[in-house]
């Protein structure tokens, strides 16, 4: 069933940013796991550009990554699977082998017009060791977003997360930056802490409750150890 609108922003789809909170509060202690997949390698990821809404499709490296981010979950009983429209996040469920409902709300994080740069050369430009998370995006093709309102649409995911962890686990396929900001607000904790969780393209990641408390059980799991922090 489609989910209610109040208003949204038109990037080509409809990103909802206000749909109406659920009936109930958000259930204690849910037994189920929280499963995050970041999609898979694009020439983008590569890179290190920033890619925010820009739909780029995977690398034949990242459809392995997908394939095997599948591996890794295939024991998991899911009462929900979400994704992003984006298709690198749609191909990289296919290929996992999860039939996934799209959720616009899991979209990346609009860089407005930082998108398509990087790090490197936004910092060489402005003088200064430039950071989303500290010093923010500016306006470009599309508004930008704080990290406050990829917080606030996280928040509303988890909405409807926790209550599908009281029947199974659930999972997630998105991007870097956005899943980084939902674990941050899953572990409640303030959204910039997501600056110090690096995520890489094609891992999987489990949270849930452990002691009452919500947890990591893993954490940026892919098929080896990474060398360097990811760069996007």
């Amino acid at each position: 069933m489609a989910r209610p609108c109040v208003r949204h922003r038109d990037y080509g789809w409809r990103v909802l940013t206000n749909d109406p909170l659920p009936e109930r509060p958000a259930p204690d202690n849910p037994s189920g796991k929280l499963v995050l997949l970041r999609h898979g390698e694009t020439e983008w990821s590569k890179e290190g550009r920033h890619t925010g809404l820009t739909d780029v499709p995977l690398t034949a490296r990242g459809e392995e990554l997908a394939r095997g981010a599948g591996r890794l979950v295939a024991g998991y009983d899911f009462s929900l699977v979400l994704s992003s429209p984006l298709q690198r996040a749609q191909r990289t469920a296919e290929l996992a082998g999860l039939h996934a409902e799209v959720d616009s709300l899991l979209v990346e994080w609009d860089y407005g017009g930082y998108e398509g740069r990087t790090s490197r050369d936004i910092r060489s430009e402005l003088g200064y060791n430039w950071s989303a998370f500290t010093h923010g995006v500016i306006r470009g093709r599309t508004p930008g977003e704080t990290v406050e309102e990829v917080a606030a649409r996280a928040s509303r995911v988890l909405t409807r997360v926790l209550p599908a962890m009281a029947e199974g686990d659930v999972a997630l396929i998105a991007h870097g930056h956005f899943l980084r900001i939902l674990t941050a607000v899953f572990l409640r904790m303030a959204p910039r802490f997501a600056a110090q969780i690096t995520l890489d393209a094609g891992s999987v990641s489990v949270l849930s409750f452990y002691r009452e408390q919500p947890a990591i059980l893993s954490w940026n799991y892919g098929p080896e150890l990474p060398l360097v922090p990811s760069e996007s």
